[in-house]
């Protein structure tokens, strides 16, 4: 009986030990998430060395390098937010105080040539302005789970002459015309009739902005490329180039949100086609892939 009693204490003085332990290792992490929690960098180290506590620190380790790689995203991701936030106040307000400019010129002058150049003018920067607009709705829409193409089948060259045509003014005021060749005049894809034409016009419309030559559309198999010269002031990053509000270095200054190529190559994805860009010298290469029809 004595014997029992003595091992009876034994055990209770040895449990006793474990759980003082456990209690001083449980307020050491406390205190040290607290400490972590005012914004320390520590590494969180046990206490002790019992094996529940040792795995619960690797845990915790795990978890506190997860949040603050997390936390790091967050920080680059909200400061890029806001500067692309600026941009954009940068290139609304740019069209539309120039618009308000000429309208305001076109008042004072009395020469009727004069006032209706000043009109067209103020024309042409709320049109861009509009652009950048449904642009940025169109953005929106394609950032919802929601968005679904309506997909059927299409032949390509006519909705393409389409979106060449309703740009022939912008051909004409800069002096170049496009350069069409297709493989084959029947070539079909399957995809969203107003989402092709959308990237279509996206891909003409930065050719023209910012390019620094005519523009080559060419059609071989699957593939149609759109071709054209950069200047040297805005030379693209191919790698960067379908980047949300990634713009070359003259950019800001000519009407654009950032977001056309982004589009292009978002549309293209979500109708199971790929878009890539490449460039060679001064040449810049946009090549659109879809699954061909028949």
């Amino acid at each position: 009986m004595v014997i029992l009693t003595v091992v009876l204490i034994g055990v209770c003085i040895i449990l006793a030990i474990q759980y003082i332990r456990s209690i001083l290792a449980i307020r050491s992490l406390r205190r040290q998430l607290e400490e972590i929690e005012r914004g320390s960098h520590m590494e969180i180290g046990a206490g002790c060395r019992q094996r529940e506590v040792l795995a619960l620190c690797g845990q915790l380790n795990r978890l506190r390098q997860y949040w603050f790689q997390n936390h790091r995203q967050y920080e680059k991701a909200e400061k890029q937010l806001k500067q692309n936030i600026t941009g954009l106040a940068h290139d609304i307000r740019t069209p539309l105080t120039g618009a308000a400019g000429y309208v305001q010129l076109a008042q004072e002058c009395e020469d009727s040539s004069k006032c209706e150049h000043y009109l067209q003018i103020a024309e042409n920067r709320l049109k861009e302005l509009g652009d950048m607009l449904e642009e940025l709705f169109l953005y929106t829409k394609l950032t919802s789970a929601e968005f679904e193409p309506n997909m059927c089948e299409l032949q390509v060259l006519p909705l393409l002459s389409e979106c060449l045509v309703g740009l022939y003014r912008q051909f004409e005021e800069r002096g170049v015309s496009p350069e069409v060749d297709f493989e084959s005049e029947g070539f079909r894809v399957r995809a969203d009739e107003e989402c092709l034409r959308r990237i279509f016009h996206n891909l003409i419309q930065n050719g023209l902005v910012h390019g620094g030559g005519g523009l080559v559309i060419r059609q071989r198999g699957c593939c149609i490329s759109f071709e054209n010269q950069v200047s040297e002031t805005s030379m693209p990053d191919p790698e960067l180039i379908f980047e949300r509000f990634y713009k070359a270095d003259l950019a800001r200054r000519r009407g654009s949100s950032g977001l056309g190529l982004f589009i292009v190559k978002e549309l293209a994805q979500r109708m199971g086609g790929q878009a890539a860009a490449e460039l060679k010298g001064q040449m810049l290469t946009i090549r659109l892939e879809f699954p061909e029809v028949g």
